[in-house]
């Protein structure tokens, strides 16, 4: 199980956009001041247009740098995942439990304030997901070739469901350590996938264990 931490900011725009997400997702966008964001990087609120054209501009790059970054490592992942699908499969769902654990403003961002992204960059964000879906959806099939893709498709979007849900686990403080929390997570997207495979693909229930039958 990966333990890699968040990369620490090392420039200042990328500082800035630290400090963006973590306001924007504690209190909103439109509750959120360039004075404030500059406060917390230790610059006048002025300053930061030399690093961005206004508060639209970091909202853009927070969506789309983080959607950016998840495609490339998830193919960085399929290329280096030590060959077998099963190897592929443990570290797409380690480098997602990553970015849900360390980026939780992020997800909160994206779920909220998606819809205020120009049109251009809103289709750039969503065309990156679906690739990134897509990715998942064929590691998904080689490793459980039973289920249609189109079921394999539904599972993936489940399983991001499930381990994008840590904004809303409660206070870190409530929960397991990350290590633990890190493996729950594992263990619980390798059930969901397992579990999609062993569903029938005519939709009909499953025939119920009767002991003693």
């Amino acid at each position: 199980m990966s333990n890699a931490q968040p990369a620490t900011p090392t420039s200042r725009r990328e500082q800035i956009l630290k400090e963006a997400a973590r306001l924007f997702a504690e209190r909103g966008f439109h509750g959120v001041g360039v004075d404030e964001i500059g406060a917390a990087v230790g610059i006048s609120g002025p300053g930061l247009y030399r690093h961005f054209a206004g508060k639209d501009a970091m909202l853009a790059e927070l969506l789309v740098g983080i959607s950016e970054r998840l495609l490339a490592g998830g193919r960085m992942r399929v290329t280096e995942g030590g060959g077998s699908p099963e190897a592929v499969l443990d570290a797409l769902i380690d480098g997602h439990i990553d970015f849900a654990l360390d980026d939780r403003p992020l997800i909160t961002l994206h779920d909220r304030e998606l819809d205020r992204l120009r049109e251009a960059d809103r289709k750039r964000v969503r065309q990156l997901q679906r690739q990134y879906v897509e990715l998942w959806v064929e590691v998904v099939r080689r490793v459980h070739p039973g289920p249609s893709e189109s079921r394999a498709r539904a599972a993936v979007h489940a399983v991001f469901g499930l381990l994008n849900s840590t904004p809303h686990l409660g206070r870190p403080g409530a929960l397991p350590g990350r290590t633990e929390m890190a493996e729950l997570l594992h263990r619980l997207a390798l059930g969901a996938f397992g579990a999609v495979a062993g569903e029938p693909e005519s939709g009909e229930p499953m025939a119920a264990s009767v002991p003693g039958a």
